[in-house]
């Protein structure tokens, strides 16, 4: 299984980025795909989740309203708008092989991508 993400990059803050996530390998789509973030010196934390059908969308409250996840079978896109210094992180997707509820734990996932790091500058 590997997941390749693109899209990050240094953006300043007010600004938009659109991260991309492929999954493959996999050889069912019935899967939950994340995206999580990781800053320098904290834990990685839950940033956004989708089930299979995109029924079911998942946000971190820091999040919400300014990010939107998206999904097409096993490609899952963030927009990012209105991008702040806080959201400075290097981006992952992963994936949860449950396939109904959103998960906001890292450990419930079991594939990961290499990540993307997203820079805002102020």
């Amino acid at each position: 299984v590997q997941l390749v993400e693109s899209g990050g990059g240094l953006v300043q803050a007010g600004g938009s980025l659109r991260l991309a996530c492929t999954a493959s390998g996999l050889t069912w789509n019935w899967y939950v795909m994340g995206w999580f973030r990781q800053a320098p010196g904290e834990e990685r934390e839950f940033v956004a989740g989708i089930n299979y059908t995109g029924g079911r969308e998942d946000y971190a409250d820091s999040v919400k309203g300014r990010f939107t996840i998206s999904r097409a079978v096993n490609r899952v896109h963030l927009q990012m708008n209105n991008l702040k210094s806080e959201d400075t992180a290097v981006y992952y997707c992963a994936v949860d092989r449950n396939w109904a509820s959103v998960s906001t734990t890292p450990s419930d996932y079991e594939y990961w991508g290499q990540g993307t790091q997203v820079t805002v500058s102020s």
